[in-house]
């Protein structure tokens, strides 16, 4: 089931929570974010305001504090009965009390509870993180401030229950939101870019190393917020000493000098210039009702399931010949095309495309685990790399369960994860491939989805990385306890961190060195960076929070088979303030005022939730309040009129304010039969799905439609002694080549893989073809440019 309240608007309960400012610090690639959550109670009677929010599913939250008029009360860290008692004999005592806590299942939703509010009184909350930037593909580091929370998918018999939230409409969150950056670097800042209108980066001093952003004006709850920052030679080894804490005991993880490495590895050319003809491909494909959703808010309403379909027809177009695949699918169930991976030929090829186009967001909820489970009981193919794909909106609930599943199987595969629209979970998305020595990517805002993917398949195809060991070398009398997990996967031009305590003690003008070595495609590599081993100045004890919440989520992820280790985990999470599965923040207001009387009312603050169609996640809930169908019929109203009128009629005959599984079904077949068809297909994917598994295209009208010519014209325009495939093949390489550059990425294999095929035609005429497709396209292409 979904859990989902019902909708929430301040014209039926009045919400507390007034506006949220957020100020975000960067430097180099780690942010601090520091939130600031101000809090007012308009209403007559004492409150308990309880709001369940995202955070990135890799921050330390290390501080959580709460002004309440002159007085601040700083919360502590303790093990999580313990925050909750003190929480619950705070308010039966009519003191005020507050407590954050993480969830059990996602360690990307925490829970904020505001008790005993009095009448007329403003609280602000104060919320402190610290988080590493990820690498994207084109150097960028990405920043994400999660805003929407969309209802997480409970599987049947999950463990635990799961976290209650309340969503809305992003039209109908009433508090507001402001958000500034602050960027710094020992590099140049060349450029900032956002999903979300920004206003005029403004440098701060004359080298460009500093400078600020704010969202612009009129910034809505419609997504979340995502910084796309670059620096000038972004992929730059680097290492940050920081000196332990003061008043920490020397000889713990706070108390010492811990090293953060970035490593950013460089292949052999040589090697990098052949791709992998070999590999077993599994694509698993989330089918859940949300996937029904629109990807974004533009006018062309694009769903993520129709987005996944194309990136699907691109895979499979760009995959080896001599490889094996499989398509996954899952929802309520989950269902596969083969039964077993199958070699990639034409015929399994067509066959696979066939099933593709007819898949739709048809299978009800989220329940990957189970398709999961079935991937991994099949048998790898020997010489055949198992590579696994993994397409979702990421609206899960059991996130742990799966990532322990997916680090179980690691040795056996690598997995590259996909995170489909606004809301998708950081925690799922990040971890699958982190587990699997994958990599990740996010498809928000206006992101295409097709060339992110081609990116990560182009790092599947490359090498795999063999026996990585690293070796730490520093003087004598100091001491090194790695606190990251082995490094188990390398790509080229990808960021491989790793976090370090240093004990002992070291002339300031020693120096330490780390070293990698690996074996990639039977050749021996390594990189080695040095660093000085004097500490860097005030940085806050940001490298320690961030090594601590390594260190704690890999204790984690062991806790199901060690029960023990959570003394562990608690004991690190209270010594360095940052917070675990098992640990939550607590403070308590212990004035001298009287105590507050009378019972609390609850007030649930509603989070945003993207709602750019009306998708099955709406009617999914048992028992669903017809205020929640009417504000999803709210955001159906403008792009499926006959859906809203018939949804408006159902409402209407309602006797009993709620909608059975049966009816909400039924309802919502008519509705998708309502809801107009997608814009025509892409001129690049109608010629990208007339070319054969091979790598060949064939001459015959479907391909002259494609380039913009009739049959006649292309016919007409082919040198006669060229061979038809051979000329059908040229020419949609030329036409890539002429008018789809700006697509490159998208197309850059199959290309590849069709002019391997010209060159075993050992075609004598490719001259003469370039020429004659120039002039029947229109372009001027080069035969070099193509590269035959």
């Amino acid at each position: 089931m979904v859990n989902c309240c019902g909708l929430l608007t301040d014209k039926k309960e009045p919400v507390p929570l007034q506006g949220i400012q957020v100020e975000l610090e960067v430097k180099d690639h780690v942010a601090t974010v520091v939130s600031t959550l101000n809090y007012e109670n308009k209403e007559d009677k004492p409150l308990e305001a309880v709001f369940v929010f995202p955070l990135p599913g890799d921050a330390a939250v290390c501080h959580f504090s709460a002004q309440i008029g002159q007085k601040q009360v700083v919360a502590e860290v303790k093990e999580k009965q313990q925050a909750r008692e003190e929480y619950d004999d705070a308010l039966s005592s009519g003191q005020q009390a507050f407590l954050l806590e993480e969830s059990e299942q996602s360690p990307d939703v925490f829970s904020l509870s505001v008790g005993s509010l009095p009448p007329g009184e403003s609280a602000s909350i104060r919320l402190e993180y610290v988080t590493e930037l990820a690498v994207q593909a084109d150097e960028g580091l990405r920043f994400s401030l999660p805003a929407v929370l969309n209802p997480r998918y409970q599987p049947q018999g999950g463990e635990g229950a799961s976290v209650q939230v309340t969503s809305v409409p992003a039209s109908l969150v009433p508090y507001s939101l402001s958000f500034s950056a602050q960027v710094s670097s020992p590099r140049p800042v060349s450029k900032v870019e956002s999903s979300s209108s920004l206003e005029p980066l403004q440098y701060l001093n004359p080298e460009q190393t500093q400078a600020t952003v704010k969202l612009a004006a009129g910034h809505k709850f419609d997504r979340d917020v995502e910084l796309l920052i670059y620096y000038k030679d972004a992929h730059q080894p680097t290492a940050v000493v920081e000196a332990g804490q003061a008043s920490a005991k020397p000889g713990t993880l706070m108390g010492d000098p811990v090293v953060m490495v970035s490593l950013y590895p460089e292949f052999p050319q040589a090697v990098m210039s052949s791709v992998a003809s070999c590999g077993e491909f599994v694509f698993l494909l989330d089918r859940s009702g949300s996937m029904d959703c629109a990807t974004n808010n533009s006018k062309q309403q694009e769903t993520r399931i129709g987005s996944a379909r194309d990136t699907l027809l691109l895979l499979l177009k760009s995959l080896p010949m001599g490889c094996y695949f499989n398509i996954y699918s899952f929802g309520s169930r989950y269902e596969h095309i083969f039964p077993k991976s199958v070699e990639y030929s034409q015929e399994t090829m067509e066959e696979a495309l066939k099933k593709v186009k007819e898949m739709g967001a048809d299978l009800g909820g989220t329940e990957i685990l189970e398709a999961l489970k079935h991937i991994y009981r099949q048998p790898c193919i020997p010489s055949q790399p198992r590579q696994l794909f993994v397409f979702t909106d990421g609206e899960v609930s059991n996130t742990k369960q799966v990532l322990d599943l997916v680090k179980k199987n690691s040795s056996s595969h690598r997995c590259f994860s996909f995170g489909i629209g606004e809301g998708a979970s950081s925690a799922l998305i990040n971890g699958l491939a982190k587990e699997g020595g994958g990599h990740a990517q996010f498809i928000t805002g206006t992101d295409r989805m097709q060339p992110k993917v081609m990116q990560s398949l182009r790092f599947a195809l490359q090498p795999a990385v063999e026996d990585v060991s690293i070796t730490w070398d520093v003087p004598k009398g100091v001491s090194v306890t790695v606190l990251s997990p082995p490094i188990t996967a390398i790509f080229q031009g990808q960021r491989s961190l790793m976090y370090a305590q240093l004990s002992g003690q070291s002339s300031e003008a020693a120096e330490g060195c780390v070293t990698v070595k690996y074996s990639l495609a039977g050749h021996p590599s390594k990189d080695q960076l040095h660093f000085g081993l004097k500490p860097a100045g005030d940085t806050g004890l940001t490298v320690h929070r961030l090594a601590a919440r390594t260190l704690i989520r890999s204790l984690e992820t062991e806790e199901r088979e060690n029960k023990r280790v959570k003394e562990k985990v608690v004991e690190l999470s209270v010594q360095s303030g940052v917070s675990s599965t098992f640990t939550a923040f607590v403070a308590v207001n212990k004035g001298d005022g009287e105590a507050i009387k009378g019972p609390l009312a609850r007030r649930n603050i509603p989070t945003p939730m993207f709602c750019g169609v009306m998708t099955n996640s709406y009617m999914s809930t048992p028992q669903m309040d017809c205020g929640g169908m009417a504000s999803a019929l709210m955001d159906l109203q403008r792009m499926a009129p006959r859906g809203a009128s018939m949804v408006a009629s159902s409402l209407e005959e309602c006797d009993d304010c709620s909608y059975s599984d049966e009816d909400s079904s039924d309802c919502w077949a008519e509705v998708q039969g309502a809801i107009p068809d997608q814009a025509p297909t892409d001129p690049l994917l109608q010629l990208v799905s007339l070319q054969k598994a091979s790598g060949c295209w064939v001459l015959d009208p479907a391909l002259a439609a494609a380039l913009g010519k009739t049959s006649e014209e292309v016919e007409n325009s082919k040198p006669a002694s060229v061979n038809q495939e051979v000329w059908a093949t040229s020419l949609a390489l030329i036409w890539l080549h002429g008018f789809k550059m700006d697509a490159q990425e998208e197309w850059e294999l199959l290309a590849m893989k069709a002019v391997s095929w010209l060159r075993a035609q050992n075609a004598p005429c490719v001259t003469e073809c370039v020429k004659a497709g120039n002039a029947l396209l229109g372009c001027s292409v080069q035969k070099d440019a193509l590269g035959l």
